[in-house]
């Protein structure tokens, strides 16, 4: 097998080895890996894992269930560190357990019936297993069986198999959104006011009524003129002496 060169492995295959997939889908399944067989993980995507073995052959796997390989020691000069100090999830396993087994006692001394002994234990997990050394611990916050060997804690197994990732984080600058226009909303056309005018204003016309009364003043009939009736000569005077000539 040709080794890859500067190949470090950072994990391990669990002992009953592991199924690995062509792509982060588990319909796309590939050649399972060997157990214990070295590996370096390169990404991590959820809860799959690319790792890449000794010979350059890669593949997706259970991330979870990988096995970490202990680090070199630390430079002279640089503090000690740990990658998970198991003291605390110990701590949280002893409380827990003495929460149960004080409700159990409470169960069987008859202060608890049965309906209040499922309330008071609904959701509780906890889970123990020391062998030498080596000890698992169930971690009931994250779901998951983490491995300790005294001195720092490695995932196990869980219960849920690798759940899809997110796509691979495509580095985009951050243009913002397009940029708002501000559109001031005119709404409707602005009303008009038109000012009731009603109808045409009234034309006061003046009744002049019929043509005015002209006073004519009844003349009465034609003035009567007085005619000196002269169809007839005048009557002569005509004295006694018979003559006639009015000589005497």
């Amino acid at each position: 097998m040709t080794t890859t060169p500067d190949f470090r492995p950072t994990h391990v295959v669990p002992q009953d080895g592991m199924p690995a997939w062509e792509a982060p889908d588990s319909a796309r399944p590939t050649v399972s890996l060997d157990a214990l067989l070295p590996v370096r993980l390169d990404e991590r995507r959820g809860d799959w894992g690319h790792v890449v073995c000794a010979n350059g052959w890669s593949a997706w796997v259970d991330g979870r269930l990988l096995l970490a390989v202990p680090r070199e020691p630390p430079a002279a000069g640089q503090p000690l560190a740990r990658t998970a100090d198991p003291r605390p999830l110990l701590a949280r396993v002893e409380e827990t357990l003495g929460r149960y087994r004080q409700t159990v006692e409470e169960l069987a001394n008859g202060h608890l019936d049965g309906e209040s002994f499922h309330g008071r234990t609904k959701g509780m997990r906890v889970g123990i297993v020391v062998d030498g050394e080596a000890v698992w611990l169930y971690e009931a916050e994250h779901e998951r069986w983490v491995y300790c060997d005294g001195t720092r804690l490695n995932t196990y197994a869980t219960p849920e198999p690798p759940a899809a990732g997110p796509e691979p984080t495509q580095v985009v600058r951050d243009v913002g959104p397009e940029p708002t226009q501000v559109v001031r909303d005119v709404g409707p056309e602005p009303t008009q006011v038109v000012r009731d005018v009603g109808p045409e204003p009234t034309q006061v016309v003046r009744d002049a009524g019929p043509e005015p009364t002209q006073v004519v003043r009844d003349a009465g009939p034609e003035p009567t003129q007085i005619v000196e009736d002269t169809s007839h000569a005048p009557t002569r005077l005509v004295t006694g002496d018979g003559d006639g000539d009015g000589d005497g």
